[in-house]
């Protein structure tokens, strides 16, 4: 199935990433620099220095799945704050190039 929702972790590699990378090299960059582990389930986020590429890698069932995006024009915006696990709704404001100025998070019950 290739879909991504609200109920997988989202983690952004923090450095720019060298968009030449697949599979392999992404999995290094997420072992050795993230200290994750690829097959985890979670979904990977990389961004290249000028912000107009991103890659998501996710683990799911028999094998990889990496999403790619090449924008024609403008850049991703990096989050200011750099939580972790980047939640789901922060990737779509991400990749939809919508900036949020000023925004409140109501607290909600959560069994985790």
């Amino acid at each position: 199935m290739l879909s991504l929702s609200s109920t997988h972790p989202f983690y952004l590699y923090d450095a720019p990433c060298d968009m030449r990378k697949s599979f392999d090299g992404l999995c290094g960059l997420i072992h050795h620099q993230m200290n994750k582990v690829p097959t985890s389930g979670e979904v990977f986020i990389f961004l290249n220095k000028s912000r107009t590429h991103i890659k998501l890698l996710h683990w799911e069932y028999g094998g990889y799945v990496l999403y790619y995006k090449r924008l024609e024009q403008g850049t991703f915006s990096r989050p200011k704050q750099r939580h972790q696990p980047f939640s789901y709704s922060d990737l779509v404001l991400m990749i939809e190039g919508i900036n949020v100025l000023k925004s409140t998070h109501k607290k909600r019950y959560s069994l985790a």
